[in-house]
């Protein structure tokens, strides 16, 4: 609690206002303001009335404060520290798991700047804490000895008591992989950061593969696992199925679900999968190896029972619902069914973008023809000019067969004249906004089946949420040791949990909103520490609340009354 404190200095008294907290047991002052000597004290008490303020400081106080109602209900450090051993002194193992996971739910920054982001909020009358010791060394020692094995423990204890808040719905899941690049030197040992392709286009840098399991219907997590940057989709879902299968019986559901992406797809993995009998599957298959799927005819699609679909038809555009057709064909040695869906907005999309890249490709073209013409070092023989138009194909991600080429010698020079292939861009153009879905989910109706592939963005949605600069952000990745960057992982892991768990809360209260837009609007509510010359009484209190924050403090039970933090009695 705050108090006032006295100093003798070369003989002379001078006051403060100080705040103290228990902190592992002991108390220790948490925030100290000057005030000044008795003289000015006496002054502002009967010269400048009653409701003069001295000095105040400002905190940041309504994201954090969200973040700790959340954490009171997981108690993440409890987890921890029941599985890791209690530091003697400092902050324990769990709490630097929690501030890290704090951080990066309000305003991701690096450890090193970590104590400076706490000393800016209210986090000694939210939750107090030795904040120095929160420093990047502070991590490194907490975090550098920590094994995997024990990761996993505590991972697991945590997504349990999680979904024990949320069961599963109806035992559907969705399974996707990411990755995150890091700027870590290629003479930096490490077995999880390798080159690949990187989704953010970074393929020169070292990256760290993501794979998670969540729950189709509360979008929470259920299950993580890091993985080496370099190693496929496919290879990783064979090795991870066992346990993904594991942790979706947990759930308690007798039928269920697994919706993938066309990245998992191999005969191993649905071998496996065709081996549970209450194991089934919705994946996304490529029309590149079902061209008849992709070029069926528009007039055996049909409108599909869809929220947005009935939105569309509400504001009277029907010719942009989503429209599917449904057969059986044999896949991975087993009659499956096959649902192919059709969105033209988003063919509309693709071909705009594909027109685009045709008149980069002509002029492109209009560029080698009088390369060739003019009779340029490296444009004489036809091999290495096809080459090179093969290879700025390849560069914008179109077929090359798009353009038909023709050479001729004249007099020993040669020439090139080129066409365009109508019949190659019709069957391309034929393709756009179609999507192929595979399932042995043969009880279910094509509206089923297409409404639970299109709850795969969920999975996607978690990504982009930590992939934002501001909150989570588990890239650029700031560690050099495995060990420290798995510790990082759940830290990001936590984050996002928790995020989504303070959607929740807000979506049953009345108040759907991201969790992006909750913490921007709680950025704006301070908490303010001030003394005033009246009753001569230090005081903290929170700004008066917008009617937006005052409804998302409600949703938690909590109000403010005259800049007091009062619980709502039920």
């Amino acid at each position: 609690m705050a108090h006032i404190h006295k100093k003798i200095k070369k003989g002379r008294a001078y006051y403060y206002i100080r705040e103290n907290a228990r902190i592992n047991g002991q108390s220790k002052v948490v925030s100290q303001i000057y005030l000044g000597t008795a003289e000015k004290i006496m002054a502002m008490a009967k010269g400048l009335g009653s409701s003069e303020v001295d000095r105040l400081q400002v905190q940041e106080f309504g994201p954090l404060w969200l973040a700790s109602q959340i954490e009171e209900r997981i108690c993440i450090t409890k987890i921890i520290d029941a599985i890791l051993p209690t530091r003697a002194h400092g902050p324990s193992i769990g709490e630097y798991f929690l501030y890290a996971a704090f951080n990066r739910m309000v305003d991701a920054t690096s450890k090193r700047s970590l104590p400076g982001w706490l000393t800016s909020t209210a986090v000694q009358s939210i939750r107090p804490v030795d904040i120095q010791s929160l420093d990047s060394q502070g991590y490194w020692r907490a975090w550098n000895h920590i094994t995997e094995k024990e990761l996993q423990k505590i991972a697991r204890a945590f997504l349990q008591k999680v979904s024990a808040l949320y069961p599963a719905g109806d035992g559907s899941f969705l399974f996707d992989t990411t990755n995150f690049f890091t700027f870590m030197a290629s003479d930096t040992e490490s077995e999880l950061a390798k080159r690949g392709k990187n989704k953010q286009g970074r393929d020169w840098l070292r990256q760290i593969g993501l794979a998670l399991l969540v729950d189709r219907h509360s979008r929470l997590p259920l299950h993580y696992r890091e993985y080496q940057g370099n190693c496929h989709d496919s290879k990783l879902f064979a090795s991870l199925l066992e346990e993904i299968i594991a942790v979706m019986r947990e759930s308690g559901s007798k039928d269920m679900t697994l919706i993938i992406d066309k990245g998992m797809n191999s005969p191993e993995n649905f071998q496996v999968i065709d081996g549970k009998d209450d194991i089934h599957f919705i994946t996304t298959y490529s029309p590149y190896f079902a061209e008849d799927l992709a070029l069926a005819s528009r007039d055996r699609f049909v409108p599909v029972e869809t929220t947005r679909n009935k939105r569309l038809q509400a504001q009277g555009r029907h010719e942009d619902c989503l429209l599917a057709w449904r057969t059986n064909g044999e896949y991975w040695g087993r009659e499956r069914a096959v649902v192919v869906t059709y969105n033209p907005l988003t063919a509309t999309k693709q071909r705009y973008a594909f027109d685009g890249k045709l008149r980069k490709l002509q002029a492109a073209l209009y560029e080698i023809r009088a390369r060739v013409r003019d009779g340029n070092r490296g444009w004489k023989q036809e091999k290495a000019v096809l080459e090179r138009y093969a290879k700025i194909c390849e560069d914008m991600h179109i077929s090359r067969d798009l353009y038909d080429l023709s050479f001729e010698r004249q007099n020993g020079q040669l020439t090139l004249a080129f066409r365009k292939n109508h019949y190659r861009i019709g069957r391309q153009v034929e393709k756009f906004g179609k999507n192929i879905l595979i399932t042995d989910r043969t009880d279910w109706s094509t509206d089923d089946i297409v409404r639970a592939a299109l709850d795969r963005y969920g999975v996607e949605q978690i990504f982009r949420q930590a992939k934002d600069d501001d909150l989570v952000s588990i890239a650029p990745i700031r560690h050099w040791t495995d060990q420290t960057i798995r510790c990082h992982f759940l830290s990001c892991i936590i984050a996002l949990t928790y995020l989504r768990l303070l959607e929740l809360t807000l979506s049953e209260a009345g108040l759907p909103m991201t969790a992006q837009h909750c913490m921007e609007t709680m950025r704006t509510l301070h908490s303010c520490l001030y003394w005033t010359g009246k009753n001569r009484s230090v005081q903290r209190k929170i700004e008066d609340p917008t009617p937006e924050q005052a409804a998302i403090m409600h949703a938690f039970g909590y109000k403010a009354t005259k800049g007091v933090l009062q619980k709502i009695a039920k």
